[in-house]
């Protein structure tokens, strides 16, 4: 039997235990995981792993992460992943975030404009398209596999999707309900997005900063993204063809491509 590729550890963080998944050698890069929570060790961590060391953190009230009271905003979770770079010693780390994690990566860039080298935003949830743009996908209105089915353009030509996050088991469509539950309560009002990110991003001044989107993204609209390097000053857009929402998983090669090239 192959050796396990990844391990977990606890770390105690502003009086929370939170699960963290480290796996790969070389410069920390921090991944954060979208609104359902881990997706688990797929092709592409295999494929970033080779050149760098994945840490990836938990949110509160997502996969394992127990729910914490006083965490009440994306804000809130992107100052206890602060808390986690300093606490860990990273000492300037690349970051790549999906969706929600897009999110946390840009508060955390307003935040603190000088603490990430480059920054990776997939697909990234916050900023709220213009009007007459399109609108973010309300992941509340359908159960939690219609929404995982709508993230990707063919759900059924995606080589990954009968692994994603484990397979479809009663447990894990469990552990999507919570997280959509965790979601609801820190993401929902305003939905998916925060009034104030675009102004803040633009007061953190330049970035190395890529953002990658998918074509035919059913979750966030192009004018979301466009409105991001908008308001990222260095930012570069890149939209992959015929991909929806999850490009890691749906476009692998084309993915780790573009973010090795980004990273090196």
């Amino acid at each position: 039997m192959a050796a396990q590729e990844w391990k977990e550890e606890n770390v105690r963080i502003a009086g929370i235990e939170m699960p963290v998944i480290r796996g790969g050698s070389g410069k920390p890069l921090l991944v954060l995981h979208d609104e359902l929570g881990w997706a688990g060790w797929l092709e592409w961590c295999r494929a970033l792993a080779r050149d760098h060391t994945l840490i990836i953190p938990m949110a509160p009230g997502f996969s394992r992460a127990p729910r914490v009271g006083w965490v009440e905003s994306v804000r809130d979770v992107a100052c206890i992943y602060g808390q986690l770079i300093r606490d860990l010693k990273l000492d300037i780390p690349d970051v790549l975030g999906f969706s929600f994690g897009g999110w946390l990566a840009a508060e955390m860039i307003a935040n603190n404009p000088h603490q990430f080298r480059r920054s990776i935003l997939v697909g990234p949830g916050g900023v709220r398209p213009p009007a007459g743009q399109g609108e973010i996908m309300d992941l509340f209105q359908v159960p939690a596999d219609v929404y995982l089915n709508a993230t990707m353009r063919d759900p059924q030509k995606t080589s990954e999707y009968g692994v994603l996050y484990g397979g479809a088991s009663p447990e894990r469509y469990e552990a999507f309900e919570d997280a959509r539950a965790e979601f609801a309560r820190i993401g929902w009002q305003p939905y998916f997005h925060n009034p104030s990110l675009p102004y803040l991003l633009e007061c953190a001044g330049p970035q190395q900063a890529l953002i990658i989107w998918g074509r035919d993204d059913r979750v966030i609209p192009k004018g979301a993204v466009e409105r991001y390097q908008k308001s990222i000053a260095g930012s570069k857009l890149v939209a992959l063809e015929n991909c929806g929402h999850r490009p890691e998983i749906e476009k692998t090669q084309e993915f780790v491509s573009q973010v090795q090239k980004f990273l090196a």
